[in-house]
């Protein structure tokens, strides 16, 4: 049945055939020469397919060759698309947080980081995936001695390796920064989150079960228009 305009747009996902909304998904075309590439932005033009925004799920799409059933073509599907979907995915959080940092939003250095946790005015903690568990412990208590239990309303953000926070910071050996609040934090913040839930396999959640902290990313690229429309 097709959806009120409140509800916004959803699609169905070639693999499990679930209706989602689209920030839960991820849009796939077919290139010139057929190749299908994956479509993060929702702007590349021509008829698309959708799947749901989890690792194991693209690779499952490769594996059904569902790209060629949605799309009633003849396609070429790379056999590395969730690791290339992935590395897209992990590139532009990247991106997003050098923005942050560009409009003055992120403090690093371990000192630094632990004086705006303890004085509560954070939006979010970022760790490098290898930081060792007591420097996450100092600054999660800094965190609790500033904010109380509201420190649990913090996000922290686990998932990028230390080499990618020294490219996206223009420092070396980064291992803990804060993020404060701003525009550009939240758009950097709707990036992890859909790396996250990429990695997660959250993008399988089935329709009308939210899985446990499911991020929603509202701030991102918006669709007009109402109604469930399988392909577009």
């Amino acid at each position: 049945m097709p959806r009120s305009r409140d509800e916004g747009p959803h699609r169905r996902c070639i693999v499990t055939r679930a209706e989602r909304d689209p920030d839960e998904m991820i849009r796939f075309v077919a290139a010139p020469d057929g190749t299908i590439v994956p479509d993060l932005r929702r702007k590349l033009p021509g008829r698309g397919v959708w799947v749901g925004a989890s690792r194991a799920l693209v690779d499952e799409a490769v594996r059904r060759k569902a790209f060629a059933r949605g799309l009633k073509a003849q396609v070429t599907v790379p056999q590395t698309l969730a690791g290339d979907v992935e590395g897209l995915l992990q590139r532009d959080g990247v991106q997003a947080l050098a923005l942050a940092n560009k409009a003055g939003l992120v403090v690093t250095g371990f000192g630094k980081v632990e004086e705006a946790a303890a004085a509560g005015r954070v939006k979010a903690i970022i760790h490098a995936a290898e930081a060792a568990a007591d420097g996450r412990r100092k600054i999660a208590q800094a965190l609790f001695r500033g904010l109380g239990e509201r420190a649990a309303e913090v996000d922290v953000v686990e998932v990028f390796a230390g080499h990618d926070l020294d490219l996206a910071l223009g420092r070396s050996h980064v291992i803990h920064a804060a993020l404060i609040a701003g525009p550009g934090s939240e758009g950097f913040l709707a990036r992890w989150r859909r790396l996250a839930r990429y990695r997660n396999g959250e993008g399988g959640t089935p329709p009308g079960e939210e899985a446990p902290g499911a991020p929603r990313e509202r701030d991102l690229d918006k669709h007009e228009g109402a109604g469930f429309e399988p392909n577009e």
